[in-house]
C-alpha cells in the first residue's frame, strides 16, 4: 500500500466545545481515500505522551511538510508501521500519531480485503465483556448543586454470551439507574456527563448502594489522582482529607462492603506499593492501572515487577504508537494481566478502537453505554461477533 499524500484538520469531538478540538488525518493511497480521527481524554495522567508536540495546529502543518517522505514507503504489514514512526520520529504528538496508523491500517484492510483486526491476529476469537458507565463525577462531571461524586465512572460489568445481550442489558440497566438515582437524591435532574453517565449529587457510596442491588459485577474509576495533592486526597463530598493509609483503608472498605469487582486507579498515579499492597488483599478483584500505567510498556514493567495490577487499561491515543500497544498487550499477556481496551471522554465516530480491541484479544471493552460516539464502537464489536458466526 503506497501513501500518496497526507493531510489533518481539526474536528469537534463529543463534548462539541471549540477549546477541547481533536484531530482527523486523511490519506490518499494507491487504494483510495482513508480518514481516522483520535479522541481527547480530560483526566490525563501526567506521564502520558502528550496529544501534540506543540499544538493541533502545528501538528496539522508538520503532517503536511512530511507528505512527500511517505510516498517512498511500501506498507504491507502491520510492523510496518515502523516506517511511518521513522519518518515523523517525535515531531508529532501521541493524538496524531494515533490517528495517522489507524488511517494508515484502514487502507492497508482495503487492500489485503481483510478487516482490521485481522492485520493484528488472524486467529482472534475471543471477545472482551463491556465495561459500562451509568454515573459519573470527578472531573467528567460538572455536578449537582455544587456536588458530585469525587470518584470518576460507576461501572457496570456484565457477564452474557454475546456482546450484544452485554450491550442491551446494559441499557437497561443505565435507565434503572437513572430512575434510581432520581429517587435518592433530592437536585437530581434528567442530566449526563461528558460520557452519558448520569449526573448526580450524590456521593461514590450512596451510588454505590444503588448498583449493588442488580445482581451484575460493577465497579468504578476512581481516578484518585484527579484530587490527590500534597501527600492527600482531597474529597469534596463529603469535605474530607485521606492520607495514603486512610485512602487504602477506604478503597479496602469499599471493595468489602459492596463486593466491588473492578476498582481503577483507586490510588495516584506514582503509588505502586498502594497498588500492590491493595492486590495482596483483594487478588479476586481487578485492580486496575490506568494514570498508573497510561499504555506505556516501561510502567507496565515496573507495575508488573511490583505486583501492583492484574489489569490494564489500554488507551491507544495515550502512547500513539500502535507498535507500542502491541508492546504492551504482549507484556500483559506474558504475564497474566487482564486488558481493558478503552474510550477516551472526548470521542469522535471512529470506531477502529473495536477492532484493535478483538485483534489484540482485549479481556475487557470500556467504552460506556449510550451515546453516538461510544455506540459506534460497540456496534462495530457486535459487526465483527456476527461476521465470525
Amino acid at each position: 500500500m503506497l501513501i500518496k499524500e497526507v493531510n489533518g484538520k481539526s474536528i469537534f469531538d463529543s463534548r462539541h466545545r471549540e477549546s477541547e478540538k481533536t484531530i482527523q488525518v486523511t490519506l490518499k493511497t494507491n487504494v483510495g481515500v482513508f480518514s481516522a480521527s483520535a479522541p481527547a481524554g480530560k483526566s490525563t495522567g501526567k506521564f502520558e505522551v502528550k496529544p501534540y508536540k506543540k499544538s493541533l495546529e502545528e501538528d496539522i502543518k508538520t503532517l503536511k511538510s512530511f507528505s512527500d517522505y511517505f510516498s517512498k514507503e511500501n506498507i504491507e504489514n502491520f510492523d510496518d508501521l515502523r516506517r511511518v514512526e521513522d519518518i515523523v520520529d517525535r515531531n508529532i504528538g501521541a493524538n496524531t500519531l494515533f490517528a495517522l496508523e489507524s488511517a494508515v491500517l484502514k487502507a492497508l484492510a482495503k487492500e489485503k480485503k481483510k478487516e482490521i483486526w485481522q492485520l493484528i491476529n488472524e486467529k482472534s476469537k475471543k471477545f472482551p465483556r463491556l465495561v459500562g458507565n451509568c454515573a459519573e463525577g470527578g472531573k467528567h462531571s460538572k455536578g449537582l448543586s455544587g456536588k458530585k461524586p469525587d470518584f470518576q465512572e460507576f461501572l457496570f460489568i456484565p457477564k452474557t454470551k454475546t456482546v450484544k445481550e452485554a450491550f442491551e442489558l446494559n441499557k437497561k440497566l443505565r435507565e434503572r439507574v437513572g430512575s434510581e438515582i432520581k429517587e435518592a437524591d433530592e437536585n437530581f435532574k434528567w442530566g449526563t456527563t461528558d460520557e452519558n453517565g448520569w449526573t448526580t449529587s450524590l456521593n461514590e457510596k450512596e451510588v454505590f448502594e444503588i448498583l449493588k442491588d442488580h445482581g451484575i459485577p460493577f465497579g468504578t474509576d476512581v481516578a484518585a489522582s484527579s484530587f490527590y495533592k500534597r501527600k492527600k486526597y482531597h474529597y469534596e463530598n463529603p469535605m474530607l482529607k485521606r492520607t495514603e493509609e486512610e485512602q487504602l483503608f477506604y478503597i479496602d472498605n469499599l471493595i468489602k462492603n459492596f463486593g466491588l469487582f473492578y476498582v481503577e486507579d483507586p490510588f495516584e498515579e506514582e503509588d505502586f506499593e498502594s497498588f500492590a499492597r491493595l492486590l495482596k488483599k483483594f487478588p479476586n478483584a481487578l485492580i486496575v492501572g490506568d494514570d498508573l500505567t497510561v499504555t506505556n510498556s516501561k510502567r507496565l514493567e515496573k507495575a508488573i515487577e511490583m505486583k501492583s495490577i492484574n489489569a490494564i487499561i489500554v488507551k491507544p491515543n495515550q502512547c500513539g504508537s500502535l507498535l507500542e500497544v502491541k508492546r504492551v498487550c504482549d507484556l500483559a499477556d506474558k504475564h497474566g494481566i487482564k486488558k481493558v481496551f478503552s474510550h477516551r471522554s472526548g470521542e469522535t465516530q471512529e470506531e477502529i478502537l473495536a477492532d484493535l480491541a478483538f485483534g489484540f484479544g482485549a479481556d475487557f471493552f470500556k467504552c460506556g453505554i449510550t451515546g453516538k460516539e461510544r455506540e459506534v464502537k460497540i456496534r462495530r464489536l457486535i459487526e465483527i461477533e456476527k461476521g465470525l458466526k
